[in-house]
């Protein structure tokens, strides 16, 4: 039982923090000022709160998931 433990155990904390890498990369993503002009037009009365509470990150995130969930893509290009 332990050698099963000992043999599984790096595999899946690897695959662990693979995951977290992915869940964390749009975190880590700067928010250029196009984003955030759009997002200030755009925003919901619950995402302005977060803004006002948690800060621009924090409310991006709301912004950017919402967005991702009605299935928007990114900006439409200026022309």
């Amino acid at each position: 039982m332990y050698a099963l433990s000992v043999i599984l155990f790096p595999p899946l904390l690897i695959a662990f923090l693979l995951v977290m890498e992915r869940v964390e990369e749009p975190l880590r993503r700067p928010a250029g000022p196009r984003e955030v002009s759009e997002f200030l037009s755009t925003a919901s009365p619950a995402e302005v709160d977060a803004l006002a509470t948690s800060g621009i990150r924090r409310a991006l995130f709301f912004w950017r998931r919402r967005r991702q969930n009605r299935g928007e893509t990114a900006s439409p290009p200026l022309v």
